[in-house]
């Protein structure tokens, strides 16, 4: 794995607890040696941009790493832009469970929460 820097300040992506949590419980599951979380920004969905997340175990040299209370998670430059100042929250209500971006960037979502518009 290349050197990937560690994101720090107010324009990276935020980890909430819940987050942090169960990332961590993924990749315990996983029993893969650094799995970190990889969150996307691609074109498409409802809205315009839509979300991904998936478990990665690697990261390149385009690539920003956050983390908190020992999770990780992994953002691509591109996608960082889109990110900057969002928080990472795990979700597990009635509706279902998910993960979710409070994202300050997007002007509007979709119903479903995965896809935005700026």
């Amino acid at each position: 794995m290349p050197d990937t820097p560690l994101a720090t300040g107010k324009t990276g992506l935020r980890i909430a607890d819940s987050a942090a949590r169960r990332i961590a419980h993924l990749v315990k599951d996983e029993k893969t040696e650094g799995l970190m979380l990889r969150v996307t920004v691609s074109g498409g969905g409802c809205s315009g941009f839509q979300y991904g997340f998936g478990l990665d175990a690697d990261s390149g040299e385009d690539d920003v790493i956050f983390e908190a209370a020992g999770a990780r998670v992994v953002v691509d430059r591109m996608s960082q832009d889109l990110l900057a100042g969002a928080e990472l929250i795990y979700v597990d209500d009635l509706m279902g469970s998910y993960f979710k971006l409070d994202n300050p960037n997007a002007a509007s979502t979709c119903g479903c929460g995965s896809s935005f518009s700026i």
